[in-house]
C-alpha cells in the first residue's frame, strides 16, 4: 500500500466513524449508545485490517516483497536470455576457452603420459 492510499484508507476510517454514529443515530440509538455502537464497529473495523496485515507479513503476501519478486524474475530472465544470445554468438573455441576459465569444463592434457604423483 503506498502513503497516498494508507492516508486516504485513514480517512475513509475516520468518516465510517462518522457515518456510522449517524446512521445508529437515524436507526433510533440515543446519542451517547451511538457513539459507543459507532465506536464499536470502528474498533473491529481497524482490528481486522491490523489482522490481515499480520497475515501478510507472516504470509510474505507484502507490497513490497511481491514488487520484488516480480522484478528479480523479470531481470533474471531478460539477463539470462541476453548473456544466452551472447555466448550462442562466441566460435565454438570461444566457447570452449570460456567455459574452461569458469571451470565449466575440464583441462584435456595434452600429454599421453600422467604427471607423476607428488609426494
Amino acid at each position: 500500500m503506498t502513503r497516498g492510499k494508507a492516508l486516504l484508507a485513514g480517512l475513509a476510517i475516520f468518516a465510517l466513524g462518522g457515518l456510522g454514529y449517524w446512521g445508529f443515530q437515524a436507526a433510533g440509538f440515543e446519542v451517547f449508545s451511538a457513539g459507543i455502537a459507532a465506536q464499536g464497529v470502528l474498533v473491529a473495523v481497524v482490528l481486522v485490517w491490523t489482522g490481515s496485515y499480520l497475515f501478510r507479513v507472516v504470509t510474505g503476501n507484502m507490497t513490497y516483497m511481491e514488487q520484488r519478486r516480480r522484478y528479480r524474475s523479470a531481470y533474471e530472465a531478460a539477463t539470462d536470455d541476453e548473456l544466452q544470445e551472447r555466448f550462442d554468438a562466441l566460435s565454438p573455441e570461444e566457447q570452449e576457452k570460456l567455459l574452461r576459465e569458469l571451470g565449466q569444463l575440464e583441462e584435456t592434457s595434452t600429454s599421453e603420459d600422467p604427471a607423476p604423483p607428488t609426494p
